[in-house]
């Protein structure tokens, strides 16, 4: 036991220890998970989640960031954990302090995975055992948590289950379905409903809420012709997904996984917001658009970055008036974290600031707020895990 939390400190702090070792992943030389996701509790509270070589782990802190907590095993025994580009654990904090983890796994080498959940409700001593979001077992990843404005839990993920009916009565089937669930506790889930088939089955999926039981999923969809570009399914209530959205026409046909998902926000005005990456003929790089609400078009997309700067993995949070949006961009020699902070709903921007920079590797930049501040968290293999306040950069 004491091995195992020196290994779990020295990943909190950026180390390499659990780096050294390669087993139970598909196929030779797959990289680990890298990733740590944050929610912060109403306390004030912030958890953190964060896979080691085969356990999923949290860990707290009552201090903004500066100390931590020693870690606590939601997985008792070694999984085969989905280290995918787009693919991370996920933590959500309930009105009460409850915490819920989700988490995928790899069920086999050609990358089916497994999604489950866990839930603490003894302020992340002790976790359940980690159940299925699902009984099917086909496949499911890039499951993602929220808690809703009534306190309860709506996971969302890509789910294979109807492709083996779709090609056993002949008919093709790209990419995979966007499945839903709800939970009262987060320790179980209840019937899995499919929202949409003919997803792009590897990217991440964006979610908020525009009210108690109405989610709204952003994700990469598939058009006609192998056209993954990106779209919005606002919900009517808990069992209604509305319509299908395109954010964008950027034209991206590739038959292969892009593994950068959108990212998505909803401000107090009701008005949608995206923001992305393509590479497609109409447009190439990372933009930005916004929605009156959920029942408009998107706008035109705005360009954040130069394609030359290689920019990815952008984050959009609404927090109170203010919406702020990250994203990561390489200058040759370092990678940043550059950001943009709007006060009008999205109309208009502050101009690009640098938060963060690292020469090594990192983390996606993720975004988290409490009690009217906002702060980007980001995971850096020279830094370690840092909580960065936006509204003190000069």
């Amino acid at each position: 036991m004491r091995k195992l939390l020196i290994c779990l400190a020295a990943l909190l702090a950026g180390g390499t220890a659990a780096a050294q070792h390669q087993h139970g992943k598909p196929g030779a030389g797959a990289p680990e998970p890298f990733t740590a996701a944050p929610a912060f509790g109403p306390d004030g509270t912030l958890w953190l989640v964060r896979p080691t070589v085969d356990r999923i782990v949290v860990t707290h802190s009552r201090d903004l960031g500066k100390t931590f907590s020693q870690p606590v095993a939601v997985t008792p025994e070694p999984m085969n954990l989905d280290w995918g580009p787009d693919a991370r654990a996920r933590i959500a904090v309930d009105p009460k302090g409850g915490l819920v983890v989700t988490f995928a796994i790899f069920q086999d080498k050609r990358f089916n995975g497994r999604a489950f959940s866990a839930r603490s409700s003894d302020n992340g001593a002790s976790f359940t055992r980690p159940q299925p979001i699902t009984a099917d077992t086909t496949s499911q990843r890039f499951e993602t948590v929220a808690i809703d404005p009534a306190g309860r839990v709506f996971a969302a993920w890509l789910d294979k289950r109807n492709v083996a009916p779709a090609v056993a009565a002949g008919r093709a089937y790209p990419g995979a379905a966007l499945a839903y669930a709800w939970s009262d506790d987060g320790a179980a889930f209840g019937k899995t409903s499919i929202a949409l088939d003919n997803t792009c089955e590897c990217c991440r999926l964006g979610i908020a809420f525009a009210g108690p039981g109405r989610p709204v999923i952003a994700f990469r969809n598939i058009f006609d012709g192998s056209i993954r570009d990106h779209a919005v399914v606002a919900f009517k209530d808990t069992a209604t997904p509305g319509p299908l959205r395109r954010v964008s026409v950027d034209d991206w046909k590739i038959e292969a996984c892009p593994h950068q998902g959108p990212s998505l926000a909803i401000a107090p005005d009701g008005s949608e917001h995206v923001a992305w990456f393509t590479d497609g003929a109409a447009r190439k790089g990372l933009f930005y658009a916004r929605a009156d609400s959920a029942d408009a078009a998107f706008g035109p997309p705005r360009a954040l970055s130069s394609p030359d700067r290689q920019p990815a993995r952008p984050y959009l949070l609404a927090d109170g008036q203010a919406l702020h949006l990250v994203w990561k961009e390489f200058d040759g020699t370092r990678t940043q974290v550059r950001w943009q902070v709007s006060h009008d709903s999205g109309r208009t921007w502050s101009a690009t600031r640098t938060v963060a920079d690292t020469d090594d590797a990192s983390d996606h930049p993720l975004l988290v707020a409490h009690a009217g501040h906002a702060y980007l968290s980001w995971l850096t293999k020279t830094q370690g895990y840092r909580l960065i306040p936006l509204e003190d950069q000069p």
